[in-house]
C-alpha cells in the first residue's frame, strides 16, 4: 500500500487539490473526507492534480465522481490534471473523458478559465 499524499492551494480561480500516490480502495475514504474538508464552497472551481499518481482504481474514481456531481450541483465544477497514458487510457474506457474537463497541466486549466 502507497500512502497518499493530499495537498491543497488557490491558483487563479481554482481551489487545486494535489494528490502523490495510489488512490485506491485503501486510500478512498482519506481522499473523500480531504477533499470534503478542503473544499469549502460547492460553488468554487476545483482541479485536481493527479500528476502524481501513479494508480487509481474504481474506488477512487467514485469518490472524483461523487465531488463532481456536489460540485456541479452547487453551481461549481471539478476539473482534473493528468499526464499518465495509463490513466487517461482509464477515463476514455469508462467514459469519464467525456464528464469531467482534463487538462495537461495546472498552468493549462488555469488559462483556459482565464
Amino acid at each position: 500500500m502507497t500512502d497518499l499524499d493530499i495537498s491543497g492551494s488557490d491558483e487563479g480561480d481554482f481551489t487545486v487539490i494535489r494528490l502523490v500516490g495510489d488512490v485506491d480502495v485503501s486510500a478512498a475514504s482519506r481522499l473523500r473526507d480531504a477533499l470534503a474538508r478542503l473544499i469549502t464552497d460547492p460553488a468554487e472551481k476545483v482541479l485536481v492534480d493527479l500528476t502524481g499518481v501513479p494508480f487509481l482504481d474504481s474506488t477512487g474514481l467514485g469518490v472524483l465522481v461523487g465531488r463532481l456531481k456536489a460540485q456541479r450541483v452547487g453551481g461549481g465544477d471539478l476539473a482534473l490534471v493528468i499526464q499518465s497514458d495509463r490513466l487517461l487510457r482509464n477515463f476514455r474506457i469508462t467514459g469519464l473523458d467525456r464528464v469531467f474537463n482534463i487538462h495537461a497541466s495546472v498552468a493549462d486549466a488555469v488559462a483556459a478559465d482565464a
